[in-house]
């Protein structure tokens, strides 16, 4: 028996490979299915079922594509509403892969559909379970992200969620590993633990809506206080992943198209498209294209995409690092963004050694501002729980994630100043900030941590 977690960093995801005697399950796949075939084929096996533990919203799934090319089929969890055939099975129906069980158990609450699967080897004994958004190590997926469905509202779904974990998951014996689909960083919990895997009876302890002695009013209270906004291009994942997408070999074949530097403005403009610069943001401080919004592919690239850019549909030109080309369209794909025209040839340092325009962001040391007795106004673009757990006295938080919610807090004139935890997330406010016209914002190198031990007063 082989089970191997295919973790995926920027979006904070885990798929699962899980093998016994030449026949594969794949739970939870990403939209590029070549991962799956490839270790499958190396191993001579052969993908016996695709499970999806409930529709997902924060990435586009990969189940269409894998069974279409494996001939596996797709299967779902109970009250799961789809446009195309799969199974949708019964609470603790059984699927035989080689000599294990993989059995389904129906654990509702994050969504309607969201099931749990549980893992029996040859003798029938336990051995993990693989909780999709149900059940988190350190957190449980949240209950307002089915609103939209109209058939429950959150609290009605967080008492669901409630009911589930304590029925269906915690008299469960503790030795069983729980594989979830998301770790720290996803927006679909709030507090969850870096670990991508851990024993029931440690989470029984540690995860706080797993207290025995919670009553499920506590529940409730505890699970929905302090959630972000859903990103707004969750909604339109869920469509896909119920009605259907492009194969990600299609979209690749219409997006990976270079676009001479003589060429790639006036494109821009005639397509209404955004220009996205994925480089590392010391290079985008430095110089980019007037206009351009800057997320780089070596943070939480895809999910920041999918918070900041409003449409899915929106037509995006690329400015990559060299040979990075394939990499984020692929990546733009896993979030549904299919509409990349194409991306700028030899990138940046073509489009500067041809003289064009561009401009530059300044950016200073939190040592230079303290020497110089500078009392600048600090903009703080963590998230809410960053900023309540730490932050600069007098400081403004606006959190990135809500960004375009803030853009009327921000002078238009005097220098102000942004930082974040290290200085990514400020690069990507202040290049949305100057697309729309505010020129004044000032980058803090370093973010919170070097400010703070440069002598700023924090609470």
């Amino acid at each position: 028996m082989v089970i191997e977690q295919i973790y995926t960093g920027c979006l904070f995801q885990g798929a699962y490979y899980i093998e016994s005697k030449g026949e594969v399950a794949i739970v939870d796949p990403l939209r590029e299915p070549d991962t799956y075939i490839e270790k499958a084929k190396k191993n001579n096996s052969n993908i016996k079922y695709i499970f999806e533990t409930h529709i997902h919203a924060d990435f586009v799934s990969g189940h269409l594509s894998l069974s279409k090319l494996t001939g596996a089929p797709i299967i779902f969890g109970p009250n799961a509403s789809l446009n195309f055939d799969c199974i949708i099975a019964k609470d603790y129906q059984e699927f035989k892969l080689g000599d294990i069980i993989l059995q389904l158990i129906h654990t509702p609450g994050h969504t309607l559909e969201s099931s749990t699967l549980l893992l029996k080897d040859v003798n029938g004994n336990k051995i993990a379970i693989f909780t999709g958004d149900t059940l988190f190590l350190g957190d449980v997926g949240r209950p307002d992200l089915a609103q939209k469905s109209k058939v429950l509202n959150q609290n009605e779904l967080a008492g669901m969620l409630y009911d589930s974990l304590r029925e269906k998951i915690m008299p469960l014996p503790d030795e069983l590993i729980v594989y979830p689909a998301h770790g720290a960083g996803s927006a679909c919990g709030k507090k969850m633990m870096k670990e991508t895997f851990d024993t029931l009876g440690n989470q029984k302890k540690i995860n706080y809506a797993l207290r025995k002695d919670m009553t499920k009013g506590e529940f409730i209270n505890e699970v929905l206080s302090g959630l972000d906004k859903p990103p707004e291009y969750f909604a339109m994942n869920v469509k896909l992943n119920q009605e259907g997408y492009d194969d990600l070999s299609a979209i690749l074949e219409k997006s990976l198209q270079e676009i001479d530097y003589s060429d790639f403005e006036q494109i821009a403009n005639a397509s209404k498209s955004i220009i996205l610069d994925v480089r590392n943001e010391n290079d985008y401080v430095l110089g980019h294209i007037p206009k351009s919004i800057f997320i780089g592919i070596n943070g939480s690239f895809a999910p920041w995409v999918g918070a900041l850019i409003k449409d899915v549909k929106q037509s995006i030109l690329l400015v990559t690092p060299l040979g990075k080309e394939k990499e984020t369209i692929t990546r733009l794909s896993r979030v549904g963004f299919d509409n990349v025209l194409g991306y700028l040839k030899g990138g940046f340092e073509e489009w500067k050694s041809n003289n064009k325009s561009f401009d530059s962001i300044k950016s200073l040391s939190a040592k230079f501002l303290f020497d110089e007795k500078i009392n600048p106004l600090f903009f703080d673009v963590r998230n809410i729980f960053e900023h309540e757990d730490q932050h600069l006295d007098n400081s403004i938080n606006t959190p990135l994630n809500s960004l375009n919610d803030y853009i009327e807090v921000f002078p238009n004139k005097n220098l102000f100043y942004i930082y974040c935890a290290g200085g990514y997330r400020s690069v990507i406010a202040i290049s949305i900030l100057k697309r729309k016209g505010i020129h004044n914002a000032i980058n803090i190198k370093g973010g919170y941590p070097a400010l703070k031990n440069s002598g700023f007063s924090s609470n």
